[in-house]
């Protein structure tokens, strides 16, 4: 029966026609590409990416405070970026590799994450992170100057996907400040029309429950590379 619903569910999903264009970096745009297409490990008949994509659909707002009202709701993402503006969290555009011990703090701050061992290679220090031209890092820092939470991004065509997300576990809703500045300056810079967040169905409750006050869906996904 569960499966029976999931199925339906499924079926009745809108569709989103995501587009990677290989130009923005021929040397790792296919080999993305071919990830998110290649058989799902638990269901082969569907896509890695393709079924329950969690997606934001930019085109639907004219302007960054129409997003900013959707998601308005106390307990939302509009309502959590105000909290943490007023204790003095403030956003901007990092290099990693000049944050490198804050960037392992964060990832050793915690033994688990929604509920998961963390993953053995956050747990390792970096010595260097690739500079790739079709990703950009953002980071939250707190009143004191200290890197609280980053995302980096990936542009890979009409689409933007979060690469790594991380931040310290508190409730002051800077995870929240971070994705809903970089949906405003996606919907300001009006270059894509699609920000993806992994997947929906995936994701335990509370991750599913942080991605749609942050105002993500579950689509179907049909990708194409050119």
């Amino acid at each position: 029966m569960r499966g029976a619903s999931l199925a339906l569910e499924l079926a009745r999903l809108p569709v989103a026609q995501l587009c990677f264009e290989r130009r923005l970096n021929p040397a790792a745009i296919p080999d993305v590409y071919a990830n998110f297409t290649r058989p799902h490990p638990r269901y082969k008949v569907f896509g890695n990416k393709a079924m329950g994509a969690a997606l934001i659909d930019l085109s639907r707002f004219d302007n960054p405070a129409a997003y900013l009202h959707s998601v308005r709701q106390h307990g939302r993402a509009g309502h959590q970026s105000r909290k943490a503006a007023a204790r003095g969290y403030r956003l901007r555009r990092i290099d990693r590799n000049e944050h490198l011990d804050e960037i392992h703090a964060i990832h050793v701050s915690s033994p688990e994450r929604q509920g998961r061992p963390m993953d053995d290679s956050y747990l390792m220090r970096r010595s260097s992170y690739p500079s790739e031209p079709h990703c950009e890092c953002h980071g939250v820092f707190d009143a004191g100057g200290r890197l609280a939470a980053y995302c980096n991004i990936a542009l890979y065509g009409n689409f933007v996907a979060t690469d790594q997300l991380m931040g310290y576990k508190n409730n002051d809703g800077i995870m929240y400040l971070l994705l809903s500045s970089i949906i405003c300056s996606l919907i300001e810079a009006r270059q894509v029309n699609w920000f993806m967040y992994d997947t929906w169905f995936g994701a335990r409750q509370g991750l599913r429950q942080f991605k749609q006050y942050v105002g993500f869906q579950p689509y179907r996904a049909r990708y194409r590379l050119v």
